[in-house]
């Protein structure tokens, strides 16, 4: 079997324990320089360079410290604060944030949550009572005042109390 110690298999190279290599004397130092790459360093071929560009007065370059506490942020910091969020969630925050700091009035507030199943039904049997005239029952109240008053009687009650909404009224 072959050995480096015991075989020699250059005559000018002389192998010691240690499996090193040892040059002797007969070669030069060109010997174990690397060949040269292919193509020669004089064929390239002369690449215009660009003029050098100016710089944009609107967006000046600034030098960024990467030193502690320089420009740039450390990681894993949390950055959720500085996100740009979605208008929803936007809103229910400012929302949320005025609730907090302004003071509703009690008679306002109420309206902040829902009625019970008790009090709604004992709310619309008072509004029942309340309820605005049909059209039929106001023709005929009028039909009998006018008829009260063709007749020289004192005219009835004027128009009942009702609950009436929105604006045009």
């Amino acid at each position: 079997s072959f050995h480096p110690a015991t075989t020699p298999f250059c005559p000018h190279i002389s192998v010691h324990k240690t499996f090193t290599a040892v040059v002797t004397s007969t070669f030069s130092p060109s010997f174990f320089t690397m060949a040269p790459k292919k193509g020669s360093k004089t064929a390239k071929k002369a690449v215009p360079t660009k003029a050098p560009t100016k710089a944009d007065p609107l967006f000046p370059s600034r030098p960024r410290s990467f030193n502690v506490g320089g420009a740039i942020r450390p990681a894993g910091r949390d950055l959720s604060r500085f996100v740009r969020w979605p208008k929803y969630v936007r809103i229910q925050r400012q929302r949320a944030v005025l609730y907090q700091r302004l003071k509703v009035p009690p008679s306002i507030n109420q309206f902040t949550k829902a009625i019970g199943k008790n009090e709604a039904a004992s709310v619309f049997n008072l509004l029942n009572k309340y309820r605005p005239e049909t059209a039929a029952a106001k023709k005929q109240r009028i039909k009998e005042t006018a008829a009260a008053v063709a007749a020289g009687k004192e005219a009835p009650a004027k128009v009942p109390h009702q609950i009436k909404f929105g604006l045009k009224h």
